[in-house]
């Protein structure tokens, strides 16, 4: 009896460890990156194919020539969060008609923010440049992509040019230490002030914007001391992800904070930090939960209504 427990036990154990589960283990557990990097090449790749079918020389990526695949793409993500997510904006008025930073939280994958640069160009024409880490705007197959739809690791000497031009741009001054270990759409910008010394040098507002339930369309897990501590030493951690559910999506835009020339960049940061927590405060529901932010697709009100 011993001795066939023990066969059953070796060819259990050969099973589970099994050469084969260390390939397929890291693809099961990073499978939804590994899908939105896959659609990132595959856009990328479309936009390539425009390039040369049309003979199109240059990298003008402001040149008309781009309007139509910006259009069709925007258009394509407002009908993916209308159908999955019944997704809405409110206080579009209060965008400025020229240029500002549009300040917003990063959640772990940025839904609510993609839909609304897709809302905000559909709806007024206007382009909304992004700001992304250099480690992101490197990743191969995706720069095309980035560069039409203008994401991209800009300098804050670029940031300004950019906001000079008229332009609106999205900052999260959180960026991917956020992403990773915020918890219930905390707030981790240290003490970071890059984003407010951009707004005073080139004389613009700020917009706070709040994407209600954001960081319940997917979440990350893995939050350890050793992947903060990795994430610190290295800032390279990409956490497992889990979610896909439709979630009820609403972006609120805030209103505007003007520029004043008798603040610092540390008062700005602190003010914009203020009006964002008020404006998730009043529209989220904290503790966040997936189900509960499933249901609210069938609510008439949302919480501050």
């Amino acid at each position: 009896m011993s001795w066939i427990s023990f066969t059953y036990l070796e060819e259990y154990l050969s099973f589970v460890v099994h050469p084969l589960w260390l390939f397929l283990l890291p693809i099961l557990i990073y499978s939804y990156w590994l899908y939105f990097y896959f659609v990132g090449c595959v856009i990328s790749f479309l936009f390539n194919a425009y390039k040369k079918m049309n003979n199109h020389q240059g990298n003008d990526f402001y040149s008309k020539f781009w309007d139509k695949p910006r259009q069709a793409l925007a258009r394509f993500l407002e009908l993916v969060g209308k159908i999955w997510h019944g997704y809405e904006i409110y206080g579009m008025e209060h965008l400025p008609k020229g240029p500002g930073i549009v300040i917003f939280h990063h959640s772990i994958v940025l839904v609510g923010y993609t839909l609304f640069v897709a809302k905000v160009f559909t709806e007024t024409g206007r382009l909304c440049h992004s700001v992304i880490d250099h480690a992101l705007y490197g990743i191969p197959g995706l720069k095309t992509l980035y560069d039409v739809i203008l994401l991209r690791d800009f300098t804050n000497a670029e940031c300004v040019e950019i906001l000079k031009k008229g332009h609106l741009l999205g900052i999260a001054p959180g960026g991917a230490r956020e992403a990773s270990f915020s918890t219930d759409y905390s707030l981790m910008w240290g003490n970071r002030t890059g984003f407010a010394r951009i707004a005073l040098e080139a004389k613009v507002p700020i917009i706070p914007i709040f994407t209600q339930n954001s960081c319940e369309t997917y979440r990350s897990f893995g939050k350890t001391r050793l992947t903060k501590w990795l994430y610190e030493k290295t800032r390279r951690v990409l956490l497992p992800t889990y979610g896909g559910l439709p979630v009820k999506l609403r972006t609120y835009v805030g209103e505007p904070i003007p520029y004043d020339p008798n603040i610092t960049a540390t008062e700005l940061a602190e003010k914009t930090k203020t009006a964002f927590e008020n404006l998730r405060d009043r529209h989220q529901k904290i503790p966040g939960n997936m189900l509960r932010a499933l249901s609210e697709r069938f609510d008439k009100h949302d919480k501050a209504n």
